[in-house]
């Protein structure tokens, strides 16, 4: 489904991404572990069409998407649910969700359809959909924020830290709810520092320091791995 192969990104001098290579399969749920300024993020901006790399070729589906923009990218099935969550704290858990149904904006049954779908995945929300956005918890900010990824329907979902600020108890749901996604038939591409949460739901996984792809394998592989535990498990 998604393949890259020698991607390289550059901000002015500095080199963020070098040959990046890496493919997500359909159906899989692949994480990517790496610590803060590891270019998790950057790589995930260069997939939704955000930045320009400068060298490299990136497939989606079989065909060549450098260069193309991110609403295009989106239409194409390539959805991302960045870090921080980013949503408007004023505006209501509906018209957050509405925002990522954008695609849906000429079909109002299409809307309405993913709308249902987001609210039985996150009930809660279909409670709290009149609240604004920005009074609800951490966790449920965080149901938002994915809930409306999934509003665009993707067919290839990049889910950017969604561990980031919440409690024990309540990363163990997130991620839950991620499991159940890809087995809903989402293919999931996961940027997460909690490298045990993250491993224990994926099918495999590749580790990314300064830019650069330094490791991969399954999901037993990395887990079992003496450097992955002691830098991102603590073991």
């Amino acid at each position: 489904m998604l393949k890259l192969t020698n991607l390289t990104v550059n901000y002015g001098k500095f080199e963020a991404l070098r040959d990046i290579s890496l493919n997500v399969e359909q159906g899989e749920l692949v994480v990517l572990l790496g610590a803060n300024g590891a270019g998790k993020s950057t790589l995930f901006k260069a997939i939704s069409g955000l930045v320009k790399p400068v060298k490299g070729e990136y497939l989606f589906n079989g065909n060549k998407v450098i260069g193309v923009s991110p609403d295009k990218m989106v239409a194409s099935g390539v959805v991302q649910c960045a870090e921080g969550r980013m949503l408007f704290p004023q505006m209501s858990v509906y018209e957050n969700l509405k925002m990522g149904g954008f695609v849906h904006r000429k079909d109002k049954n299409g809307m309405k359809k993913s709308l249902e779908e987001v609210y039985d995945l996150f009930p809660i929300l279909r409670d709290k959909k009149d609240d604004p956005a920005g009074s609800l918890s951490g966790g449920q900010q965080q149901m938002v924020a994915i809930g409306r990824a999934l509003m665009a329907k993707p067919k290839l979902l990049m889910l950017d830290e969604p561990s980031l600020g919440l409690a024990p108890l309540i990363v163990e749901q997130m991620f839950g709810i991620i499991k159940q996604i890809n087995e809903n038939g989402v293919t999931v591409l996961l940027a997460e520092q909690n490298a045990s949460a993250a491993l224990s739901i994926s099918t495999r996984g590749y580790v990314i320091e300064s830019g650069k792809i330094v490791m991969s394998g399954s999901k037993e592989e990395l887990f079992n791995n003496d450097e992955i535990r002691k830098a991102y498990i603590g073991a």
